[in-house]
């Protein structure tokens, strides 16, 4: 019941921001999310899971630093809250956003057939599966629902109507959802950079966590090429999103081994750029 009613509080907060941020218009809802959730969001977080998660990220890192990175990641994570209510916006426009690699998005189309697409959360990360459907290939999300069923419809609304259409709930229904799709010519795309409880311990960033395999599995299982997909915010908050080279199963032993290669390609996204990273997941639980 407590928990019931936090949910009911928490939605009607954030239904009231959303609202305050279409009468502000996208630039200065933008600024002002950034400011509020710099300086209200670190009293909901715990801050020692993020100091602790920059501390395995970089062991020589100094307290500055560490401050400065938390400072411009909770402003990153201001924009992108807000930016939920003009998803309409980026999906009707290409100004906001330049795409690297786009020719493997050609490629894809030419040989018709199936890839997955890998990322973390960057910046705006609703971009990537947005971008790529805008591309017109055919293409299945797999997403993490949110706790808050209040506002989980209003989410899953925003995301289906101007994300991508095909959205796939994470866990075994949800495996079996994205069998169903790529064997009906669909691409898979997800974030791999949460810890799942159903994931194998993986290094990362020199330190085992719980890591999602499904990439692998699905890969090895249909002979699906992998391509990693890095999303960063810029100076005038436009995006740069880019398409990396295809990883290819066959050159690795097994589903684990390929998994570790992820791994490590995840992690030289985020020294690119720590500060657009969301640190407040407990990665290394």
């Amino acid at each position: 019941m407590i928990k019931t009613f936090n949910y009911l509080i928490q939605a009607i907060i954030i239904y009231i921001f959303f609202i305050t941020g279409r009468i502000l218009g996208l630039k200065i809802s933008r600024k002002f999310f950034s400011f509020i959730f710099s300086k209200v969001a670190p009293i909901f977080k715990s801050r020692k899971i993020i100091e602790n998660n920059l501390s395995i990220f970089n062991k020589e890192i100094t307290k500055k630093q560490k401050e400065q990175i938390i400072l411009n990641m909770w402003k990153n994570y201001g924009m992108t809250f807000i930016e939920y209510i003009f998803l309409s916006y980026f999906r009707k426009k290409n100004s906001h956003i330049l795409v690297k690699g786009e020719e493997k998005l050609v490629q894809i189309l030419h040989e018709n057939k199936p890839v997955i697409f890998i990322s973390g959360h960057f910046a705006n990360f609703e971009l990537m599966s947005m971008e790529i459907t805008k591309k017109n290939i055919p293409l299945a999300t797999i997403y993490r629902p949110l706790n808050n069923f209040f506002l989980n419809p209003l989410m899953e609304y925003l995301r289906k109507k101007y994300v991508c259409k095909n959205q796939i709930k994470k866990g075994v229904n949800g495996v079996r959802e994205a069998i169903t799709y790529i064997k009906n010519k669909h691409s898979i795309a997800l974030m791999i950079d949460q810890r799942v409880t159903e994931g194998k311990k993986v290094n990362f960033f020199n330190k085992p966590a719980l890591t999602t395999t499904l990439p692998a599995q699905l890969s090895y299982k249909f002979k699906l090429n992998i391509i990693p997909v890095f999303i960063e915010r810029d100076g005038n908050d436009n995006f740069i999103i880019e398409f990396q080279d295809r990883i290819s199963s066959h050159k690795y032993k097994d589903k684990i081994e390929l998994t570790e290669k992820l791994n490590k390609v995840l992690e030289k996204m985020v020294m690119r750029n720590p500060n657009q990273w969301i640190w407040t997941h407990n990665r290394w639980k």
